[in-house]
């Protein structure tokens, strides 16, 4: 006979876990939109803040470099933000005479450069022209187009209502990055301490501070490349003929543009054929300003920044130009130099995360 076995209990502790709600569609989308409406609303504030951060990760391998000098770091921020406005306003100086003659002559070049392409593309105005006459005369006179001309009057206060804001907005990022040098490791023990347990605190802690090499590494890195890339454009240019003013204005541009990858190319190719087709008269030179920004631009995107960053820093093209197209279309220019740091900080916050490296892989 035998005796049946007695059920074991199921203690609560081991029951398995309810599923966890998940958000309706339409709230994650009114979500979203809500953030993006934020982020384009309040660029006034928060572009000033990315700026200092992006500073301030540019500063920070410097800072270290000093404070195993025995530099304090109070003297340290001060010598690198110091450093940094001398050189900038230097550069501003040598570079206004420059592009105040290029602003005053770009009307007149402009006309010169239209002249030449309009002799070059005339027998398609010509083709166009009899086709246009063609279509008028079979539809008769009703078909003419009424054309209506609108004009705007400039408005002389908005430049004295603008410039206040912008001396108070780079004032704003002046300060910010020297109190990011110098306060950010106090700000960033502060935020631990709002943690739990000392676990936490400790994996939170590595994580922060393993991201935050990582990323000055990385933005310091494409800082030199871009501005090594300038130089050689410069130099290039005045190779080529061009006065060294002129080659290191557009060396700058061309330094700048490189923080935005296939469209500061794509303008930079652009602002080249102009730069050619006014300084040289032959068709064929006038195109070796481009030809060399892009043999320059080719060598450092396939062969220089892959070698010295290596493939932990890739990016998918296709998540580069949505990540240009989304932040440049929120806050400008200002959104297409900071596009690509902030995608490679989205991937290396992702990486280091528990269960977000699949996310992290699709950036790649």
């Amino acid at each position: 006979m035998s005796e049946s076995l007695p059920e074991a209990d199921t203690p609560a502790d081991t029951a398995l876990p309810a599923p966890r709600p998940r958000a309706p569609t339409a709230l994650v989308v009114l979500a979203t939109l809500a953030v993006g409406y934020t982020l384009w609303a309040a660029q006034s504030v928060i572009l000033p803040v990315l700026l200092t951060m992006f500073f301030a990760l540019v500063g920070n391998p410097i800072i270290r470099g000093l404070q195993k000098l025995r530099v304090p770091r109070f003297l340290a921020a001060m010598l690198v933000l110091l450093g940094g406005l001398a050189g900038s306003g230097a550069l501003a100086v040598q570079l206004a005479g420059p592009a105040s003659d290029w602003v005053q002559q770009a009307p007149q070049q402009l006309r010169q450069i239209s002249r030449q392409v309009q002799a070059l593309v005339k027998p398609v105005q010509q083709a166009n022209q009899a086709a246009e006459s063609f279509a008028r005369a079979a539809g008769g006179e009703g078909s003419r187009k009424v054309e209506v001309v609108r004009t705007q009057l400039d408005d002389p206060y908005k430049v004295l209502v603008r410039t206040p804001k912008l001396a108070a907005s780079a004032l704003a990022v002046v300060l910010l990055t020297l109190f990011f040098m110098i306060y950010g490791q106090n700000l960033q023990r502060h935020v631990l301490a709002l943690l739990p347990n000392r676990q936490q605190k400790r994996f939170t802690a590595e994580i922060l501070r393993s991201i935050e090499h990582e990323i000055s590494r990385y933005v310091l890195t494409i800082s030199v490349i871009n501005v090594l890339v300038g130089l050689a454009l410069a130099g290039t240019l005045v190779l080529l003929g061009i006065d060294l003013p002129d080659a290191l204005l557009w060396g700058t541009v061309a330094a700048l543009l490189n923080f935005a990858p296939y469209v500061g190319a794509l303008i930079g190719i652009a602002l080249m054929l102009l730069v050619g087709f006014v300084e040289f008269r032959d068709p064929l030179t006038a195109t070796l300003p481009a030809l060399c920004y892009l043999a320059l631009h080719t060598l450092e995107g396939q062969l220089v920044t892959p070698v010295v960053l290596g493939r932990s820093m890739a990016i998918s093209p296709l998540m580069l130009i949505l990540a240009l197209m989304l932040f440049g279309w929120l806050w400008g220019m200002v959104g297409l130099l900071l596009a690509v740091p902030l995608l490679v900080c989205v991937k290396l916050v992702l990486t280091r995360l528990d269960g977000m490296q699949g996310w992290a892989r699709l950036l790649e």
